[in-house]
């Protein structure tokens, strides 16, 4: 089959409004990134969708084509995935799209073209900014596996031509709404049993849509390895890098996977897996680039120190097995991502602080995350060197204020209340 043919037989198959008169996305749960994808619409600059396989970044395109063909001709709605397609030109998928709709015209009226996994597209910032340039009447909408703004120059191309969203999994409230729980968020004190069983199962499935409704930790766990961390591991980071053993990424995001929220001392990790510290900082890199790691600094309020100390890591990912052998590490992983955390806080003698948020004036504040028995040493300790007045405990049930500490309910903190 010429490569023209195919793309036409692939246009058909993944553009059903084509050929369906009321095209909508099926079993479509609300998502709060939508609603400010939504607001940029609008404007003309390429929408850029990014983040872990399987977090729902085709599905919120679909979402925006379904909105689109309220209005414009279901012709002039496109959807391509470059998964495999690498090598492709642009000029060859628009040539095969006109030949199915010879009658159209570029130049005239509006159009919407989505591009899954953009980034494996050779080159394909400066063939987006071709066709951005030349049809600014066609709405683009990306999507990738990873920031796409990771590789040098791709800033300078597409300066000012592209917004980026973060598209994550599922925070607790969605999963809540996915499965149709959506009094326990309203009432959260009357559920309060249900929600915390409910919250187990949510840290299982790691909040992958696809997951929300299964209980089987075996297929949970399947799912997580084979369609998410194997295709980015062995598949999207070599594509991106320079990886000589894949399989040493495998191993290394399995420390992190096994054992959340540990500091990594990079000389002595180095020495265990026989690699230069250079190769395993590049190697912590790239998985954090893939989404699949959270790095968080010890805080100082000396930059250049903060850089140099040790750094915690936490992943994206956790088995299921794992949330039932060390829940108390998998509730902290879990608010560590939630909270948007990149500091935490340790001194020389020990004392130690799971998050400090800073807010946009600056304003920070130190926060512990405990499922059992709290001792307030290390948060009045940060207190009191950084002179606040004020400290948060997160916990799983308890309330209430122990002096300036507030200690409050991992739900009231997650859901609003």
């Amino acid at each position: 089959m010429e490569l023209r043919e195919r793309l036409q037989y692939i246009f058909k198959e993944t553009n059903p409004w084509w050929k369906e008169a009321d095209f909508a996305v099926k079993s479509y749960r609300e998502r709060k990134v939508y609603a400010k994808i939504e607001k940029f619409l609008k404007l003309p600059q390429i929408i850029a969708l990014v983040g872990l396989r399987r977090t729902g970044k085709t599905t919120l395109m679909l979402k925006i084509a379904e909105s689109y063909l309220r209005r414009i001709p279901a012709s002039n709605v496109l959807y391509f995935s470059f998964d495999d397609f690498s090598g492709l030109d642009l000029e060859d998928l628009m040539a095969a799209y006109k030949e199915i709709f010879p009658q159209i015209d570029l130049r005239s009226g509006e159009y919407l073209f989505c591009f899954d996994e953009a980034q494996k597209l050779d080159g394909w910032q400066d063939k987006l900014k071709r066709l951005y340039d030349t049809y600014k009447n066609i709405k683009i909408i990306i999507s990738g596996s990873e920031s796409l703004f990771i590789r040098k120059g791709i800033k300078e191309t597409l300066g000012g031509r592209i917004f980026e969203f973060r598209v994550s999994q599922l925070n607790f409230s969605e999963y809540l709404q996915f499965i149709g729980k959506q009094k326990f968020i309203e009432n959260p004190l009357l559920y309060k049993e249900d929600l915390l069983r409910q919250y187990r199962f949510f840290l299982k499935t790691n909040g992958f849509p696809e997951l929300a409704a299964v209980r089987d930790n075996s297929v949970i766990h399947k799912y997580l390895k084979e369609s998410v961390m194997d295709k980015i591991l062995f598949k999207d980071i070599p594509q991106l890098f320079k990886v000589r053993d894949p399989g040493v990424l495998g191993e290394i995001l399995d420390i992190i996977i096994y054992s959340p929220g540990q500091i990594i001392d990079m000389t002595k990790l180095a020495k265990e897996l026989s690699l230069s510290r250079q190769v395993v900082s590049s190697y912590l890199d790239y998985l954090e680039k893939a989404f699949l790691i959270k790095k968080l600094y010890n805080f100082s309020k000396n930059l250049r120190k903060q850089k140099r100390a040790l750094k915690k890591f936490y992943p994206a990912i956790v088995f299921p097995e794992i949330v039932e052998e060390k829940f108390p590490l998998c509730f902290e992983n879990h608010l560590i991502w939630e909270l948007g955390a990149h500091f935490f806080w340790r001194d020389a003698y020990k004392n130690e602080v799971d998050a400090v948020l800073a807010d946009k004036n600056k304003k920070i504040t130190a926060v512990e995350i405990k499922t059992g028995e709290i001792d307030l040493k290390s948060v009045n300790s940060f207190m009191e060197k950084y002179k606040l007045s004020k400290g948060l405990v997160i916990t799983i049930d308890k309330e209430g204020m122990r002096g300036n500490v507030r200690l409050a309910p991992f739900y009231k903190q997650i859901l609003g209340s």
